[in-house]
Order: structure tokens, then C-alpha cells, then sequence
């Protein structure tokens, strides 16, 4: 069940017919930008954590781009260093692969010992110390 280019015209067409008067402009305006400003909102806070972060900011940034030539533009530009990033880690030896996704890991453990750290006040390492001594 894939999209047929008649309703990818159709929803064209229904844009075009909401921005044709202003009110229906004003508010498809206002309604792209508060639901890809939600959405952006909740990548950036997922971002630190493992999944989809990086993926829902990409997904809103789609989502004002329907309205926001800006975001367009943007979007564009992070699907070109995306692109150019996986085929450049494509051409890498299987060693420098792994050094870079143990450099990775490190990353993201770092940011969510700080996240947690910070936001929470819960010492990770410490509760895994502890943890330890009594096992």
C-alpha cells in the first residue's frame, strides 16, 4: 500500500487550496511551525539518549519544511552531510568502523551520565559501585 501520485497531488492541491486565502495561509502557517517546533523539541531532548533523537529533529525539520523555505534548505543540507558521512564511514577499515563507534558509545555514555547527573542528580557511577559491593 504505497503513496499513488494522485494522492501526492491531491494533498498539493489541498495545500495550495489552504493558502489560497489568507486565513487558511495564517493558520497552516502557525500550525506547520507549532507541530514541528514539538516534534523538533522532542528529538533535542532525545537526543542524548539511545534512539530515534537525531531522527524525530530530521522528522520535524521535514515537517516545517512544507511550509518554511528555511527549513528546506536545512533539511537538504543535513540529508547531504548524512549522505556524505555514512558513504565516507562505508569506505573506512573495519578497525577504524569500530574505533569510530567505540569513540561513539563513549559519546553517548558520556552525555547520559551528564543528563542524568545533572537533570536528576543520580550518580551513575556511583549507584553502579555501589551496586557491586553488595553483589
Amino acid at each position: 500500500m504505497g503513496v499513488k501520485p494522485d494522492d501526492k497531488a491531491s494533498d498539493v492541491r489541498l495545500l495550495d487550496r489552504i493558502r489560497s486565502n489568507p486565513t487558511g495561509r495564517l493558520a497552516l502557517k502557525i500550525g506547520i511551525g507549532v507541530l514541528g517546533a514539538l516534534v523538533v523539541a522532542l528529538g533535542i531532548v532525545l537526543i542524548p539518549f539511545p534512539g530515534p533523537g537525531w531522527a524525530i529533529v530530521i522528522l520535524g525539520l521535514a515537517i516545517w519544511s512544507v511550509e518554511f523555505h528555511w527549513a528546506k534548505r536545512l533539511l537538504d543540507f543535513t540529508k547531504r552531510h548524512v549522505l556524505s558521512w555514512t558513504h565516507w564511514i562505508g569506505r573506512q577499515s573495519l578497525l577504524m568502523r569500530a574505533v569510530i563507534g567505540l569513540v561513539g558509545m563513549i559519546f553517548v555514555a558520556a552525555v547520559v551520565y551528564f543528563a542524568v547527573r545533572f537533570s536528576l542528580g543520580i550518580d551513575l557511577v556511583q549507584v553502579g559501585r555501589d551496586f557491586l559491593a553488595k553483589h
